[in-house]
């Protein structure tokens, strides 16, 4: 190997990780949002669980009768 590929590898090598420390920065705001959203998706579920539950039971229910 010549030196000049070497030196274009420790280059290459440098920019990289450059780049990952500046990406490193985190927006307590967009994290914040996220974690609501994830909230509000679980509460949907929990609703429609529970009101399928509900629904079966009444349907049972009336069959029975």
């Amino acid at each position: 190997m010549s030196t000049e590929s070497l030196n274009r590898t420790s280059i290459e090598i440098e920019n990289p990780s450059q780049n990952i420390e500046a990406q490193k920065k985190v927006n307590v705001n967009v994290l914040k949002q996220r974690l609501l959203e994830e909230k509000k998706k679980e509460k949907v579920k929990r609703t429609i669980i529970v009101s399928s539950v509900v629904a079966s039971l009444g349907v049972l229910t009336f069959l029975t009768y």
